[in-house]
């Protein structure tokens, strides 16, 4: 409001010097007959706190009509102009970024949730900082609940909720979204399956009118389902089969689950697809899709009262159904090492390692729990930047490899991996760069980690998980991927103090229990040679060796 008084003051001034040839040289584009007291209404009503660079020199050199005399155009641009820059000098804005640091205060921002009668829970955390707002639905089921004649069906289900409704046919849904000025989009993963909907925030109810109506009242047809088949055959094709990387990271997965149903590739096996009937995907509709089953995620410019009423109003009355336990995705036992060779069209070999690891979901063993932080340690330890001990090591200083990195996330269901991914560099064998890597985790196991080194990790660990739930989606995802799993969302805020608490002897040993030979898995990649490929058009070359390596 304080910018409309300078607005009128401005106009005043115009209105004073508007006269004669200047009043009839006063043009705005596509409103040239509109009356003058109409654009000065303009003037004044556009100024407020929240929009006031809606006029702008910019605006008032582009939108006004040349005047015939410099002199006068000078003149009406500073009547307009001046007192709007002193009122921003006198209240300057703030960034939103300025208001918040990012702090590890910024993993415990407040949530409000709930449990509706149906068994659907809620989750909602207010954001003010934009007046928008992310609805995320998800549901526990994922391709490590299906079975193994019939993968890619969670993926395949997933294509098919946009196909319409008894109350949304067809293509509507994305005509809706669009009309509203929404967005819209879905995701599968190995342990749930997820929906989106980002709206102005006062669209929520229309997000989650939508989102109820598709959890109960799905059209499931032939016509829809056959070229939305061949739709997701051809995103297997683009994003697997075409892509070597990504086809031998599916091959090395299946080397380090032998037993665990996370092995199965979220898109699903193309023979699968190819044989996958419609009446799997009702099936597989009516058994996971119930409200006993999903958890709703609000994060955005909302009252959690409201939205929970909200809620209530369009989820409240669907009944639920007893849902079958979901399949453990524990590793049974270790094996011993793992070796795969593979040879893809690439032009740069590299070294994929792998150790069958728990993560915070994990019963077993009874330290699950602490392991899986220590872990995580333990992998920024290896790769958390350029001091870190592989990048700093074997990439500048010994010069054995071009690039590495390591990774674990402890945040999943059942058993996890921790892995290192390398390229060696020019000169050096994949066995060499094996053994280069295996000898700095083994120097974990012994050598001491400074203060100063563990202070740095946990400081850089901390402050990638804030910036990671910067924006509204972000922060939807981390509580809707915890939920799911059976790990409260409010895991997050505990983790600084448990951080804090792991000591260097309990990283040595972690690493000493989980980082050995036993346990690991490794894959060797390398560029197919020409005869190769002139021999193998339609296979691989895999050829799997499984035990100790000599």
């Amino acid at each position: 409001m304080r910018y409309r008084g300078v607005a009128a003051c401005s106009a005043t001034i115009i209105l004073i010097f508007g006269r004669g040839r200047w009043l009839s040289a006063w043009r705005i584009s596509g409103y040239a007959d509109r009356p003058l007291a109409w654009h000065l209404a303009l003037l004044i009503t556009a100024f407020d706190d929240s929009t006031m660079t809606v006029l702008t020199p910019r605006l008032v050199r582009s939108c006004f009509q040349p005047i015939a005399s410099t002199t006068p155009r000078v003149l009406l641009c500073l009547c307009i102009t001046v007192p709007m820059l002193t009122a921003c000098a006198a209240n300057p804005i703030k960034s939103a970024q300025a208001q918040v640091p990012a702090t590890a205060a910024n993993l415990a921002p407040t949530t409000v949730s709930e449990t509706l009668d149906n068994g659907l829970k809620i989750v909602i955390r207010p954001d003010h900082r934009a007046p928008v707002v992310m609805t995320q639905v998800w549901y526990k089921v994922g391709s490590v609940d299906e079975p193994i004649a019939q993968t890619g069906l969670s993926h395949a289900l997933e294509h098919m909720m946009f196909k319409g409704t008894t109350k949304v046919p067809g293509g509507e849904l994305s005509r809706i979204v669009a009309k509203f000025g929404g967005s819209q989009n879905a995701f599968t993963s190995n342990h749930f399956t997820g929906y989106y909907q980002l709206y102005p925030a006062n669209r929520l109810s229309l997000a989650l009118e939508l989102e109820a109506d598709r959890m109960k009242n799905l059209i499931l047809t032939a016509e829809d389902f056959t070229p939305e088949m061949r739709v997701v055959m051809e995103e297997r094709r683009q994003r697997t089969d075409d892509n070597p990387q990504s086809l031998a990271y599916e091959k090395f997965r299946m080397l380090t689950y032998p037993t665990s149903t996370s092995r199965y590739p979220v898109i699903g096996h193309m023979d699968s697809l190819e044989k996958l009937p419609l009446d799997a995907l009702k099936t597989w509709y009516q058994t996971w899709y119930q409200p006993n089953n999903a958890v709703v995620v609000i994060v955005g410019d909302v009252q959690p009262a409201q939205a929970i009423a909200q809620v209530k109003q369009y989820f409240g009355q669907i009944p639920s159904i007893p849902v079958p336990p979901r399949v453990d995705t524990s590793e049974q036992q270790q094996f011993g090492q793992r070796h795969l060779d593979l040879s893809l069209p690439i032009q740069v070999p590299s070294v994929m390692l792998a150790f069958n690891v728990p993560t915070l979901s994990s019963t077993q063993p009874a330290t699950a729990t602490d392991d899986a932080y220590t872990l995580a340690l333990l992998a920024a330890v290896l790769d958390g930047g350029l001091s870190a001990r592989l990048e700093q090591r074997l990439v500048r200083d010994q010069r054995i490899l071009t690039a590495v990195s390591s990774g674990y996330n402890p945040f999943e269901r059942g058993s996890g991996l921790f892995s290192v991914n390398a390229i060696p560099a020019t000169g050096y064998s994949h066995a060499q760069a094996e053994a280069a890597i295996v000898a700095e985790i083994e120097r974990l196991k012994t050598d001491p980690i400074s203060d100063a080194e563990l202070a740095r990790v946990k400081a850089g660990y901390i402050a990638e998980l804030v910036y990671n739930q910067d924006d509204l989606s972000s922060q939807a995802r981390w509580i809707g991927s915890l939920e799911v799993i059976g790990l409260d969302h409010r895991l997050l805020e505990q983790l600084p103090a448990k951080l804090d608490q792991i000591s260097v002897a309990q990283l040595q040993d972690a690493a000493k229990r989980y980082l050995i030979a036993d346990n690991r898995s490794s894959m060797y990649l390398s560029p197919k040679t020409a005869p190769q490929a002139a021999a193998t058009q339609t296979t691989n070359t895999a050829a799997a060796r499984v035990g100790v390596q000599p």
